[in-house]
């Protein structure tokens, strides 16, 4: 049988206790299932835990009018993330008992959701695996960074590749628009000269032709005269 999946958060929190003048820092690791969840809560000195059951995640939820993955998700979002405006608590429950508290606004009203903690039955268990999961987590954190810097620098070299090759690209494009204008531009005056040399030739064939015709005329008209003497 496949074992149930779980997600899993910690949040730091400062608090001031009710009749202390300090904050306390606390660390709160949540283990978060589809229908229940556990907290470990550690200051350092002292831990706590709180195994919240399907049965007491259900009463919950429809105390809140609300379906248990919704009430699952805002509990996580909430003990996941700090979240701006929301004031926590985690005050004296009595014979070691923690009460873990976080308020939220829900149409204009605010509301506050609290869950009893009992002292943890071996300090060090958990608060070292709240460390262990710290420092997991920071690991991979780092190697995502290294691996995302990674990335990044091999697309940035990629880009100054792609830069350089257009800019190639684009000063051929004006060395050949260059060559293709000025071999443009020589035929272009070829035919430009052709022209001109048709066009001077023009009146001087049409001179030639007038002359050719006028003398036509001229011995046509020579030769009616001697017929018309004869």
């Amino acid at each position: 049988m496949e074992s149930e999946s779980s997600r899993h958060t910690c949040l730091k929190l400062e608090i001031t206790s009710s009749g202390a003048a300090d904050l306390e820092r606390i660390f709160v690791k949540g283990t978060w299932f589809t229908s229940h969840f556990d907290l470990s809560i550690s200051n350092g000195l002292d831990a706590w835990i709180c195994s919240a059951s399907e049965e007491e995640v259900e009463e919950r939820a429809s105390q809140w009018d609300q379906p248990v993955s919704e009430y699952i998700e805002m509990a996580e979002k909430y003990l996941g993330f700090q979240q701006p405006g929301s004031v926590y608590g985690f005050s004296d429950a009595g014979v070691g008992h923690r009460r873990l508290s976080w308020t939220f606004e829900k149409e204009g009203t605010k509301l506050e959701w609290r869950w009893k903690c009992q002292p943890s039955p071996d300090t060090k268990k958990t608060t070292a695996g709240i460390l262990d999961f710290l420092m997991d987590s920071n690991i991979q954190l780092s190697e995502e960074v290294l691996s995302k810097t990674q990335a990044f620098e091999k697309l940035e070299s990629e880009a100054e590749k792609c830069l350089a090759q257009s800019e190639r690209l684009a000063k051929e494009k004006e060395e050949f628009e260059a060559r293709l204008y000025t071999k443009f531009l020589g035929v272009l005056n070829s035919k430009k000269a052709k022209l001109r040399e048709l066009r001077d030739r023009l009146p001087n064939e049409a001179t030639g032709n007038k002359r050719v015709q006028e003398e036509e005329e001229e011995g046509s008209s020579d030769r009616t005269q001697t017929s018309d003497e004869e």
